[in-house]
């Protein structure tokens, strides 16, 4: 598969990476998003939000991680 010159840019320009996993920047973000819409507790809501997507055990080493750092 070839790259077209018309389609450099564009293959170029894509969207940004995201934040390494267990940097705490995700939950900050979505902490944010959530409190925009009006969430009561945006940090309780993006925490169960987490532990669905990536598991309980999975969740927990991230909180423990961010707990951490400080």
């Amino acid at each position: 598969m070839s790259i077209m010159r018309s389609n450099i840019e564009t293959q170029i320009t894509r969207t940004p990476m995201k934040a390494k996993l267990g940097s705490g920047s995700r939950f900050k973000a979505l902490t944010k998003q959530l409190e925009a819409k009006g969430a009561k507790d945006p940090k309780a809501l993006a925490a169960a939000i987490g532990r669905k997507k990536y598991g309980a055990k999975a969740m927990t080493k991230m909180a423990i991680a961010g707990r951490k750092k400080g």
